[in-house]
């Protein structure tokens, strides 16, 4: 079995602990488990998480989805030597939700060395398609002008 995944992200504490002081850490988002092609991770929906109808928003929906599709280029990428950034997404929201949890499962759809497509699905507890989405991130090297100043 081919695994994806660089050793430098071998544990979901290891992933997790990159959300500090982020939006992730913000909205709850948590990874959950890691296979050797996909990669999974949480939100609750509640609060901070619904639009004004009490449904979940779209643009969390969104944000978890651009969220594990990013770390899952970190999980690729020579960190040392590149940085990924999203340049688009695309997300259809096929079903409404009012609380619980969501679970977004993130595969690739191509890994190349400039470009990474993601294809992520966003679920609820009993497996039922919430949103759809499509991530597409661009691999830089960290000798360009990005200017970024965080590292991970």
């Amino acid at each position: 079995m081919n695994v994806l995944w660089n050793a430098k992200a071998a544990s979901t504490e290891i992933i997790n602990s990159i959300s500090v002081n982020t939006m992730a850490e913000f909205l709850d988002i948590k990874f959950t488990e890691i296979g050797p092609d996909f990669l999974q991770a949480t939100m609750p929906v509640g609060p901070k998480t619904h639009q004004p109808y009490g449904l979940l928003h779209g643009g969390a929906s969104a944000v978890l989805a651009e969220t594990i599709g990013s770390v899952a280029s970190w999980m690729v990428i020579d960190t040392d030597h590149q940085i990924c950034v999203g340049i688009e997404i695309n997300c259809n929201h096929v079903r409404a939700k009012k609380s619980g949890i969501v679970t977004a499962t993130v595969t690739p759809l191509h890994v190349g060395s400039t470009t990474h497509v993601w294809d992520i699905k966003i679920r609820n507890e009993q497996e039922k398609l919430i949103c759809v989405s499509r991530l597409t991130v661009a691999i830089r090297s960290k000798n360009e002008q990005t200017g970024l100043k965080k590292t991970v």
